[in-house]
């Protein structure tokens, strides 16, 4: 059994002598934490923490972090770490009173990104996307969702959830694919939503299923986007 002891913890955050259930409400804004703390890790597990005056004082490895604070990974859900290009331009946009769905209309939001990512080969998508995980793993990111959604086409949900398959590859963290491909409707099914479900169920989903390249499924509701209808054939 290998041992790793860190001690001398200025502030140890997020530590609960007795966890709860569930956080909600005003609760949230309350942080646990333990000040002048140690923290033991057994077999990379967590197996005690304290105030150092009940430090133990043997591990195969000790940390002396001299009054540094400790905090939890993040679990970092709901992210887009594949794309081609940024869209920062659009911020002036929402800073001058334009809602998601205007500047949607205007030629912006996820159309922009997809149009920009369909053109961009693969090799490039993973290329970025590999630089950008390991600069939020330097942030203190230890497990990540990433969200297809800025295909839009078959050829391009599948590339990059393939993006995302090689990340996990690679990667020194946990990271899930979710399938979002019922993230916007296409310019050229503007007037033929339903279709482009029929297109995300019957024609994307089985590919994605078939090659397992995805984990989860989702699915953005927003005013102006996809609104479910019941699609053909069911």
């Amino acid at each position: 059994m290998s041992s790793l002891l860190i001690r001398n913890i200025k502030t140890l955050q997020q530590a609960e002598t007795l966890p709860r259930p569930m956080v909600k409400g005003a609760d949230m804004a309350v942080l646990p934490s333990v000040n002048d703390a140690y923290l033991l890790i057994e077999n990379d597990k967590i197996a005690a923490f304290g105030v150092m005056a009940e430090c133990p004082e043997r591990a195969d490895r000790i940390l002396d972090v001299s009054g540094r604070m400790v905090f939890p990974c993040w679990c970092d859900s709901h992210t887009h770490l594949v794309f081609a290009a940024s869209r920062e331009e659009e911020f002036v946009d929402r800073i001058r009173g334009l809602s998601y769905e205007e500047i949607a209309r205007r030629g912006g939001g996820i159309l922009n990104s997809a149009r920009r990512l369909q053109q961009t080969p693969e090799d490039e998508l993973f290329k970025s996307a590999l630089q950008r995980l390991y600069e939020v793993i330097g942030y203190g990111t230890g497990a990540i969702e990433i969200k297809s959604g800025y295909g839009l086409t078959l050829e391009s949900e599948l590339k990059m959830l393939r993006v995302i398959r090689r990340l996990k590859e690679v990667s020194p963290i946990p990271v899930k694919a979710t399938f979002l491909g019922a993230h916007a409707v296409p310019a050229e099914y503007k007037e033929r939503r339903n279709e482009y479900i029929d297109l995300v169920i019957n024609q994307m989903l089985p590919v994605v299923a078939g090659e397992n390249l995805a984990e989860y499924c989702d699915v953005f509701c927003d005013r102006g986007f996809i609104r479910w209808k019941k699609p053909t054939g069911y």
